[in-house]
């Protein structure tokens, strides 16, 4: 028997664009966003008075990401913007009522999404996993 590829990069690369085109196709088919989306849209509903500054730094992503991002949330109405009571060039990002439509009905898609990767990986190994990746994801090297 050979040993398992141990190429971590390379499998998280792989891993990643797999559960990303899966889970995009998935809610784009329940909620008519992408991953992306409602990332951005959790990041809004959970964060009150966020700015577009703040949503780019949660996301990890380039600010001129985050505005094309957020374009296309307004676009879709399913985020507004409003002036900043403080700063007069920002902006904060309230979620709309089909933005939090959006994410009910994202959510049971999420959860069986989740759900399949804990039956691939077992209870164990998914919490292992979460905590792992959490790690991964607030590295700084």
């Amino acid at each position: 028997m050979s040993e398992p590829d141990q190429r971590l990069f390379f499998l998280l690369q792989r891993a990643a664009h797999l559960l990303r085109t899966t889970a995009d196709r998935r809610c784009l088919a329940a909620a008519g966003v992408t991953t992306a989306q409602l990332g951005a849209l959790f990041a809004v509903r959970d964060q009150p008075g966020l700015t577009q500054q703040q949503l780019a730094r949660t996301l990890g992503l380039r600010e001129s990401a985050v505005t094309a991002l957020v374009g296309r949330l307004t676009t879709a109405d399913l985020i507004s913007k409003h002036p900043h009571a403080r700063e007069h060039r920002a902006v904060v990002l309230e979620l709309t009522g089909d933005g939090a439509a959006a994410l009910r009905a994202a959510q049971p898609e999420i959860d069986r999404f989740n759900a399949e990767l804990r039956a691939l990986l077992g209870d164990d190994r998914f919490t292992q996993t979460a905590a792992a990746l959490h790690a991964l994801a607030h590295w700084e090297p």
